[in-house]
């Protein structure tokens, strides 16, 4: 078994999308998705966690970000669903466990109401299901902010929200790692995704989701911990983790808490490892 990471490219929608595999290829899947303005880096962690335990992670990086092409500057969490898909397809995976955080939390909320037969259970991270006017309407700053400077005017600002600035002083490499993640993001890829939260209306179908659901969210994150705490009431039987003094990468500022709570989702049902 290995726990290198191979990158091969698939053909999606939007262009090519870049696919991070590690661990055993006969091992059950979990696909992983990130947040906006990240890439499949912010998962490292976890993808070498799982692949340990004998699971075959497959890491994306979503259009326009990370190693990910982005041909298209309009875009929904539809669209972010079928690239899903597409790798799937691609990988002739027939079913899938399924973590996404933040932009990969709402596009597998659309994924789990829509294609719940390609699904064995979700890890919905730091992430809401709809998205009120005055919250949709701060991403139009940063898309201009895109448009105009690139991504890299971004980063500071982001990194900061995401993590608090204690957290960045006292963790250097963490802070650069992810403004230089967040600086190489295309400006097609960041405004597409963007435009794809503005337009996130999935709440009024969550009851569809069916497949067994873990929410992870950090203590800190705004108005987020509330609002799964109103998704979990929605999924028959989801289970909803708060992970104390985290903010919007709980999986980085809280890795010992989110892992624990992760493995506690993975290794809920023993038939699940041997899939």
């Amino acid at each position: 078994m290995t726990h290198q990471s191979k990158t091969q490219f698939v053909s999606g929608p939007a262009g090519k999308i870049a696919v991070h595999t590690q661990g055993s290829e006969t091992g059950p899947a979990v696909i992983l998705t990130h947040s906006i303005l990240s890439s499949s880096m912010m998962w490292l962690e976890q993808a070498y966690l799982l692949s340990s335990s004998g699971w075959r992670v497959i890491a994306i990086d979503t259009r326009g970000h990370g190693q990910s092409e982005c041909q298209s500057v309009m875009c929904t969490m539809d669209d972010l669903v079928a690239d899903t898909l597409a790798v799937m397809d691609a990988m002739n995976i027939s079913k899938a466990h399924y973590m996404g955080l933040s932009l990969g939390g709402m596009s597998g909320v659309g994924l789990g109401i829509q294609h719940a037969d390609r699904l064995l259970s979700m890890v919905l991270c730091d992430c809401r299901a709809d998205m009120p006017s005055p919250m949709g309407d701060v991403w139009n700053d940063r898309i201009t902010s895109a448009i105009t400077e690139g991504c890299q005017s971004l980063a500071v600002a982001t990194t900061e929200r995401w993590f608090g600035v204690p957290f960045l002083e006292a963790n250097e490499v963490v802070g650069k790692a992810f403004r230089q993640t967040i600086a190489s993001t295309t400006a097609s890829g960041f405004v597409s995704c963007a435009r794809a939260i503005q337009g996130l209306d999935y709440l009024d179908q969550v009851s569809h989701i069916k497949v067994p659901t873990t929410l992870i969210v950090g203590a800190k994150d705004g108005p987020l911990p509330q609002a799964m705490q109103d998704m979990q009431q929605r999924i028959t039987g989801a289970k909803l983790e708060v992970i104390p003094d985290a903010g919007h990468l709980p999986n980085i500022d809280q890795s010992v808490l989110f892992n624990a709570a992760m493995m506690r989702h993975f290794f809920q049902n023993p038939a699940w490892s041997q899939a």
